[in-house]
């Protein structure tokens, strides 16, 4: 897995731990973050043993957003091919949230802290989001004369265009229950218990199939980009082909003798 100064990656089993390394800027993400978020990412994808992503920060947030030094010095600057560099680092950031929203394996965030702007996007885009209590949940973008351009899509679709609206005109502080209430969030949890209701979230993941979660995900991002007849015609298709697999009848027949599938063991 690739690693950098900004990043911190742990292989338990199979769950892969990605720490933000910034505590100095609240885990503020740099285009050199970016870069190792995606190169982990990707390589996460090929690696069928990886069944969960864990996404954490160093020193009690989460993430604040992008830094703002980095976009500084992308507003007045071009990159040696002609292009406007802060509209292709702004782009990165949303390579990153698409190469995390298709990883197959199940995601997790852990947010602590601060959990503003680009955090905001990957708290919404991962598949279990776990508020900690004292979390505070933001979008500053327009607040600072911006737009949230790679994050709104995700906020979207998580949020709804109600909340997500609400957010990006008024700039509000949700805190983790209201996360929590609202959807962005999927439990909370108290500061001296996330250890254990991390592992709780694991455990539950350890007892799906990885290609079974993995194909769900994929027909669950088709939904609102085809046709519902086409993804369900798809789906039966792929239903068919797993129902008939050596993996699925191992599973089936498992529960039928009241035993743990082979992969929650693994």
């Amino acid at each position: 897995m690739s690693d950098s100064e900004s990043l911190e990656l742990r292989r338990e089993g199979g769950c892969l731990h990605v720490t933000f390394q910034r505590p100095e800027k609240r885990n503020a993400m740099s285009l050199a973050m970016v870069e190792a978020m995606i190169a982990a990412f990707t390589e996460a994808q090929v690696d069928p043993s990886v069944r969960a992503v864990v996404l954490r920060g160093a020193g009690g947030h989460f993430c604040s957003g992008g830094d703002i030094a980095d976009m500084q010095r992308a507003a007045s600057a071009m990159n040696d091919d002609g292009t406007d560099a802060i509209a292709a680092l702004n782009r990165r950031f949303g390579a990153m949230l698409q190469a995390l929203d298709g990883l197959g394996a199940a995601v997790v965030a852990v947010c602590e802290g601060a959990v503003m702007g680009g955090g905001f996007g990957i708290a919404c885009v991962a598949d279990i989001t776990l508020a900690v209590d004292g979390a505070r949940f933001r979008l500053p973008e327009t607040s600072l004369g911006i737009t949230p351009a790679q994050i709104a899509p995700f906020i979207v679709q998580r949020l709804g265009h109600s909340h997500a609206r609400r957010l990006a005109v008024t700039g509000a502080t949700l805190g983790a229950a209201e996360a929590v209430r609202v959807g962005l969030a999927h439990e909370l949890v108290a500061p001296d218990q996330v250890d254990g209701a991390l592992q709780g979230v694991l455990d539950q993941i350890r007892r799906c199939e990885p290609g079974a979660v993995a194909e769900t995900k994929a027909i669950m991002r088709r939904v609102g980009t085809a046709p519902l007849d086409d993804i369900l015609d798809t789906a039966a298709v792929d239903f068919a082909e797993r129902a008939r697999s050596e993996t699925a009848q191992a599973g089936m027949m498992a529960r039928l003798i009241r035993q743990p599938p082979p992969w929650a063991t693994g």
